[in-house]
Protein backbone atom coordinates (compact mmCIF):
# COMPACT_ATOMS: atom_id res chain seq x y z
CA UNK A 1 0.00 0.00 0.00
CA UNK A 2 1.45 3.42 -0.98
CA UNK A 3 2.21 5.79 1.88
CA UNK A 4 -0.05 8.77 2.37
CA UNK A 5 0.98 12.31 1.49
CA UNK A 6 0.19 15.17 3.86
CA UNK A 7 -1.17 18.41 2.46
CA UNK A 8 -0.36 21.29 4.79
CA UNK A 9 -2.55 24.35 4.22
CA UNK A 10 -0.69 27.53 5.18
CA UNK A 11 -2.87 30.42 6.36
CA UNK A 12 -2.47 33.55 8.47
CA UNK A 13 -4.88 32.60 11.25
CA UNK A 14 -6.83 34.85 13.55
CA UNK A 15 -7.75 35.24 17.23
CA UNK A 16 -10.25 32.67 18.45
CA UNK A 17 -11.48 34.92 21.29
CA UNK A 18 -11.24 38.54 22.36
CA UNK A 19 -8.55 37.54 24.88
CA UNK A 20 -6.48 36.18 21.97
CA UNK A 21 -6.43 39.47 20.04
CA UNK A 22 -3.41 40.93 21.84
CA UNK A 23 -1.15 37.86 21.62
CA UNK A 24 -2.21 37.34 18.00
CA UNK A 25 -1.23 40.93 17.14
CA UNK A 26 2.05 40.51 19.00
CA UNK A 27 2.91 37.46 16.91
CA UNK A 28 2.15 39.47 13.78
CA UNK A 29 4.06 42.62 14.71
CA UNK A 30 7.19 40.70 15.72
CA UNK A 31 7.43 39.05 12.29
CA UNK A 32 10.16 40.88 10.36
CA UNK A 33 8.98 39.33 7.08
CA UNK A 34 5.93 41.57 7.38
CA UNK A 35 7.32 44.65 9.07
CA UNK A 36 10.74 45.70 10.28
CA UNK A 37 10.54 47.98 13.30
CA UNK A 38 13.97 49.22 14.31
CA UNK A 39 16.83 46.77 14.82
CA UNK A 40 15.91 43.10 15.17
CA UNK A 41 16.81 42.86 18.85
CA UNK A 42 14.47 45.75 19.70
CA UNK A 43 11.50 44.70 17.58
CA UNK A 44 9.80 42.51 20.24
CA UNK A 45 9.88 45.40 22.71
CA UNK A 46 8.63 47.97 20.20
CA UNK A 47 5.98 45.56 18.93
CA UNK A 48 4.68 45.03 22.45
CA UNK A 49 4.30 48.81 22.89
CA UNK A 50 2.43 49.13 19.57
CA UNK A 51 0.16 46.20 20.31
CA UNK A 52 -0.78 47.49 23.78
CA UNK A 53 -2.08 50.67 22.14
CA UNK A 54 -3.69 48.98 19.15
CA UNK A 55 -5.35 45.94 20.74
CA UNK A 56 -8.36 47.67 22.40
CA UNK A 57 -9.54 49.09 19.07
CA UNK A 58 -9.02 45.81 17.23
CA UNK A 59 -10.93 43.96 19.96
CA UNK A 60 -13.93 46.16 19.15
CA UNK A 61 -13.70 45.10 15.50
CA UNK A 62 -13.70 41.41 16.43
CA UNK A 63 -16.51 41.97 18.91
CA UNK A 64 -18.59 43.38 16.06
CA UNK A 65 -18.19 40.16 14.02
CA UNK A 66 -18.97 37.72 16.81
CA UNK A 67 -16.02 37.96 19.21
CA UNK A 68 -13.47 36.04 17.16
CA UNK A 69 -12.13 35.32 13.69
CA UNK A 70 -13.87 32.50 11.79
CA UNK A 71 -10.74 31.73 9.78
CA UNK A 72 -9.77 28.55 11.63
CA UNK A 73 -13.16 26.91 11.13
CA UNK A 74 -13.32 28.03 7.50
CA UNK A 75 -9.80 26.81 6.75
CA UNK A 76 -10.46 23.47 8.44
CA UNK A 77 -13.62 23.16 6.32
CA UNK A 78 -11.50 23.83 3.22
CA UNK A 79 -9.03 21.17 4.38
CA UNK A 80 -11.82 18.62 4.89
CA UNK A 81 -13.36 19.38 1.50
CA UNK A 82 -9.94 19.12 -0.15
CA UNK A 83 -9.20 15.80 1.54
CA UNK A 84 -12.54 14.42 0.32
CA UNK A 85 -11.77 15.63 -3.20
CA UNK A 86 -8.25 14.15 -3.23
CA UNK A 87 -9.17 10.76 -1.82
CA UNK A 88 -7.54 8.32 0.56
CA UNK A 89 -3.91 8.81 -0.50
CA UNK A 90 -3.83 12.27 1.08
CA UNK A 91 -4.34 13.72 4.56
CA UNK A 92 -4.94 17.45 4.97
CA UNK A 93 -3.68 19.56 7.87
CA UNK A 94 -3.79 23.28 8.72
CA UNK A 95 -0.95 25.52 9.94
CA UNK A 96 -1.68 29.10 11.03
CA UNK A 97 1.19 31.55 10.91
CA UNK A 98 0.16 33.73 13.87
CA UNK A 99 -2.21 31.56 15.91
CA UNK A 100 -3.39 28.00 16.44
CA UNK A 101 -2.91 25.39 15.15
CA UNK A 102 0.65 26.62 14.83
CA UNK A 103 3.22 25.32 12.38
CA UNK A 104 4.86 23.14 15.01
CA UNK A 105 1.48 21.76 16.11
CA UNK A 106 0.62 20.86 12.52
CA UNK A 107 3.97 19.16 11.91
CA UNK A 108 3.59 17.17 15.12
CA UNK A 109 0.16 15.98 13.94
CA UNK A 110 1.64 14.91 10.60
CA UNK A 111 4.45 13.05 12.35
CA UNK A 112 1.99 11.23 14.60
CA UNK A 113 0.28 9.94 11.46
CA UNK A 114 3.60 8.46 10.33
CA UNK A 115 3.72 10.64 7.21
CA UNK A 116 7.03 12.01 5.96
CA UNK A 117 6.03 13.37 2.53
CA UNK A 118 4.39 16.79 2.71
CA UNK A 119 3.00 19.21 0.14
CA UNK A 120 2.82 22.70 1.66
CA UNK A 121 0.02 24.63 -0.03
CA UNK A 122 -0.12 28.36 0.60
CA UNK A 123 -3.66 29.74 0.72
CA UNK A 124 -2.38 33.11 -0.49
CA UNK A 125 -3.02 33.08 -4.27
CA UNK A 126 -0.62 35.97 -4.91
CA UNK A 127 2.94 35.47 -3.72
CA UNK A 128 4.48 37.99 -1.34
CA UNK A 129 7.34 37.64 1.07
CA UNK A 130 4.98 39.08 3.72
CA UNK A 131 2.48 36.23 3.40
CA UNK A 132 3.59 33.02 1.69
CA UNK A 133 7.23 33.93 2.18
CA UNK A 134 6.76 34.38 5.92
CA UNK A 135 4.80 31.12 6.29
CA UNK A 136 7.44 29.12 4.42
CA UNK A 137 10.28 30.75 6.36
CA UNK A 138 8.53 29.82 9.60
CA UNK A 139 8.01 26.28 8.36
CA UNK A 140 11.71 25.88 7.53
CA UNK A 141 12.73 27.43 10.86
CA UNK A 142 10.57 25.01 12.83
CA UNK A 143 11.83 22.06 10.78
CA UNK A 144 15.41 23.09 11.45
CA UNK A 145 14.83 23.34 15.19
CA UNK A 146 12.87 20.07 15.36
CA UNK A 147 15.52 18.09 13.51
CA UNK A 148 12.86 15.87 11.91
CA UNK A 149 13.19 14.90 8.26
CA UNK A 150 10.25 15.46 5.94
CA UNK A 151 10.21 15.48 2.17
CA UNK A 152 8.64 18.84 1.30
CA UNK A 153 7.21 20.31 -1.88
CA UNK A 154 5.89 23.88 -1.89
CA UNK A 155 3.02 25.42 -3.82
CA UNK A 156 3.51 29.14 -3.30
CA UNK A 157 1.15 30.84 -5.80
CA UNK A 158 -1.87 30.17 -8.00
CA UNK A 159 -3.02 33.67 -9.01
CA UNK A 160 -3.56 32.66 -12.66
CA UNK A 161 -4.82 29.08 -12.26
CA UNK A 162 -7.88 28.66 -14.53
CA UNK A 163 -10.01 27.13 -11.76
CA UNK A 164 -9.09 29.93 -9.34
CA UNK A 165 -10.14 32.48 -11.97
CA UNK A 166 -13.35 30.53 -12.60
CA UNK A 167 -14.12 30.34 -8.87
CA UNK A 168 -13.71 34.10 -8.49
CA UNK A 169 -15.85 34.72 -11.57
CA UNK A 170 -18.63 32.53 -10.14
CA UNK A 171 -18.66 34.50 -6.89
CA UNK A 172 -18.63 37.80 -8.78
CA UNK A 173 -21.58 36.68 -10.89
CA UNK A 174 -23.46 35.88 -7.68
CA UNK A 175 -22.69 39.39 -6.50
CA UNK A 176 -23.79 41.02 -9.75
CA UNK A 177 -27.03 39.06 -9.67
CA UNK A 178 -27.98 40.97 -6.50
CA UNK A 179 -28.46 44.14 -8.61
CA UNK A 180 -31.32 44.98 -10.95
CA UNK A 181 -30.34 43.62 -14.39
CA UNK A 182 -30.68 47.10 -15.93
CA UNK A 183 -28.59 48.81 -13.23
CA UNK A 184 -25.33 50.44 -14.23
CA UNK A 185 -23.05 48.29 -12.05
CA UNK A 186 -19.36 48.75 -11.38
CA UNK A 187 -16.87 46.37 -9.74
CA UNK A 188 -14.25 47.35 -7.18
CA UNK A 189 -11.58 44.74 -6.50
CA UNK A 190 -10.18 45.29 -3.01
CA UNK A 191 -6.87 43.55 -2.30
CA UNK A 192 -4.88 43.53 0.92
CA UNK A 193 -2.38 46.36 0.76
CA UNK A 194 1.40 46.06 0.97
CA UNK A 195 4.10 48.64 1.64
CA UNK A 196 5.25 50.18 -1.64
CA UNK A 197 8.84 49.41 -0.65
CA UNK A 198 8.15 45.68 -1.03
CA UNK A 199 7.19 46.19 -4.68
CA UNK A 200 10.16 48.48 -5.26
CA UNK A 201 12.40 45.70 -3.95
CA UNK A 202 11.00 43.17 -6.42
CA UNK A 203 8.08 41.54 -4.60
CA UNK A 204 5.77 40.15 -7.35
CA UNK A 205 2.53 40.65 -5.38
CA UNK A 206 1.19 43.64 -7.32
CA UNK A 207 1.85 42.04 -10.69
CA UNK A 208 0.05 38.89 -9.55
CA UNK A 209 -2.95 40.90 -8.35
CA UNK A 210 -3.18 42.81 -11.62
CA UNK A 211 -2.98 39.60 -13.66
CA UNK A 212 -5.79 38.01 -11.64
CA UNK A 213 -7.99 41.05 -12.24
CA UNK A 214 -7.22 41.01 -15.96
CA UNK A 215 -8.06 37.31 -16.32
CA UNK A 216 -11.28 37.60 -14.32
CA UNK A 217 -12.51 40.63 -16.23
CA UNK A 218 -12.09 38.84 -19.55
CA UNK A 219 -15.28 37.06 -18.45
CA UNK A 220 -17.21 40.29 -17.77
CA UNK A 221 -16.80 42.29 -20.97
CA UNK A 222 -18.36 45.73 -20.79
CA UNK A 223 -18.45 45.94 -16.99
CA UNK A 224 -16.47 48.86 -15.54
CA UNK A 225 -13.98 47.80 -12.88
CA UNK A 226 -11.39 49.28 -10.54
CA UNK A 227 -8.64 48.06 -8.21
CA UNK A 228 -7.83 49.40 -4.75
CA UNK A 229 -6.06 48.25 -1.58
CA UNK A 230 -7.29 47.88 1.99
CA UNK A 231 -5.96 47.10 5.48
CA UNK A 232 -2.99 49.45 5.51
CA UNK A 233 -1.33 50.20 8.85
CA UNK A 234 1.51 52.47 9.89
CA UNK A 235 3.08 55.62 8.47
CA UNK A 236 5.00 54.11 5.51
CA UNK A 237 3.84 54.49 1.90
CA UNK A 238 1.40 51.73 0.92
CA UNK A 239 0.01 50.61 -2.41
CA UNK A 240 -2.50 53.07 -3.82
CA UNK A 241 -5.25 53.93 -4.24
CA UNK A 242 -6.67 52.87 -0.90
CA UNK A 243 -10.15 51.41 -0.90
CA UNK A 244 -11.40 54.41 1.09
CA UNK A 245 -9.98 56.80 -1.53
CA UNK A 246 -11.54 54.83 -4.36
CA UNK A 247 -14.96 54.76 -2.71
CA UNK A 248 -14.88 58.56 -2.49
CA UNK A 249 -13.58 58.93 -6.06
CA UNK A 250 -16.27 56.70 -7.56
CA UNK A 251 -19.05 58.39 -5.58
CA UNK A 252 -17.84 61.80 -6.78
CA UNK A 253 -18.01 60.52 -10.38
CA UNK A 254 -21.58 59.30 -10.15
CA UNK A 255 -21.22 55.62 -9.32
CA UNK A 256 -24.39 54.39 -7.59
CA UNK A 257 -24.24 50.59 -7.81
CA UNK A 258 -21.00 49.06 -6.63
CA UNK A 259 -19.96 45.44 -6.14
CA UNK A 260 -16.88 45.03 -3.97
CA UNK A 261 -14.82 41.92 -4.64
CA UNK A 262 -12.41 40.82 -1.88
CA UNK A 263 -9.20 39.83 -3.62
CA UNK A 264 -6.20 38.01 -2.10
CA UNK A 265 -8.55 36.61 0.58
CA UNK A 266 -9.78 33.01 0.11
CA UNK A 267 -12.05 32.93 3.15
CA UNK A 268 -14.04 35.31 5.31
CA UNK A 269 -12.20 37.02 8.14
CA UNK A 270 -11.94 40.49 9.65
CA UNK A 271 -11.05 42.17 6.33
CA UNK A 272 -14.31 41.00 4.74
CA UNK A 273 -16.67 40.78 7.70
CA UNK A 274 -15.66 44.02 9.39
CA UNK A 275 -13.74 46.24 6.96
CA UNK A 276 -15.97 45.62 3.95
CA UNK A 277 -19.32 44.57 5.40
CA UNK A 278 -19.38 47.13 8.22
CA UNK A 279 -16.81 49.89 7.73
CA UNK A 280 -16.94 50.32 3.94
CA UNK A 281 -20.69 49.67 3.80
CA UNK A 282 -21.21 52.53 6.24
CA UNK A 283 -18.91 54.81 4.24
CA UNK A 284 -20.72 53.88 1.02
CA UNK A 285 -24.10 54.77 2.57
CA UNK A 286 -22.72 58.11 3.76
CA UNK A 287 -21.28 58.79 0.29
CA UNK A 288 -24.67 58.27 -1.34
CA UNK A 289 -24.37 54.90 -3.07
CA UNK A 290 -27.77 53.45 -3.87
CA UNK A 291 -26.56 49.83 -3.72
CA UNK A 292 -23.32 48.58 -2.18
CA UNK A 293 -22.75 44.82 -2.25
CA UNK A 294 -19.95 42.34 -1.72
CA UNK A 295 -19.38 39.17 -3.69
CA UNK A 296 -19.24 36.03 -1.52
CA UNK A 297 -15.81 34.87 -0.39
CA UNK A 298 -14.45 31.66 -1.89
CA UNK A 299 -14.53 29.68 1.39
CA UNK A 300 -15.37 26.09 0.38
CA UNK A 301 -16.62 26.86 -3.12
CA UNK A 302 -16.56 23.57 -5.06
CA UNK A 303 -14.66 25.20 -7.92
CA UNK A 304 -12.08 26.64 -5.53
CA UNK A 305 -11.60 23.25 -3.85
CA UNK A 306 -11.18 21.73 -7.30
CA UNK A 307 -8.45 24.32 -7.94
CA UNK A 308 -6.60 23.34 -4.76
CA UNK A 309 -6.95 19.65 -5.61
CA UNK A 310 -5.50 20.21 -9.06
CA UNK A 311 -2.55 22.10 -7.58
CA UNK A 312 -1.87 19.27 -5.12
CA UNK A 313 -2.20 16.55 -7.75
CA UNK A 314 0.22 18.36 -10.05
CA UNK A 315 2.68 18.82 -7.20
CA UNK A 316 2.41 15.15 -6.24
CA UNK A 317 3.28 14.24 -9.82
CA UNK A 318 6.14 16.74 -9.96
CA UNK A 319 4.42 18.93 -12.54
CA UNK A 320 3.88 22.69 -12.75
CA UNK A 321 2.79 24.50 -9.62
CA UNK A 322 5.34 22.82 -7.34
CA UNK A 323 8.37 24.82 -6.28
CA UNK A 324 11.54 24.17 -4.38
CA UNK A 325 11.17 20.46 -3.57
CA UNK A 326 13.71 18.99 -1.18
CA UNK A 327 14.44 17.63 2.26
CA UNK A 328 14.46 20.00 5.25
Amino acid sequence: MPKKTAVLLLQMGGPDSLDAVEPFLLNLFTDRDIIKIGPAFLQPLIARFIVKRRAPKVELYYDAIGGKSPIRELTEAQAQALQTKLGGDFRCFVAMRYWHPSTIEALAAIKREGIDKVIALSLYPHYSRATTGSSINELKRVLGEAGVAFEFTYIDRFYNHPLYIQALAEQIQQGLDQFHPLADREILFSAHSLPQSFIDQGDPYLGHIEETVRLVMERFAGVTYHLAFQSRAGPVKWLEPSTEQMLKHLAAHGCKNLLMVPLSFVSDHIETLYEIDIQYAKEAWELGYANFRRSPSLNSSSTFIACLADLVEQAAQGEVGARRPGYY
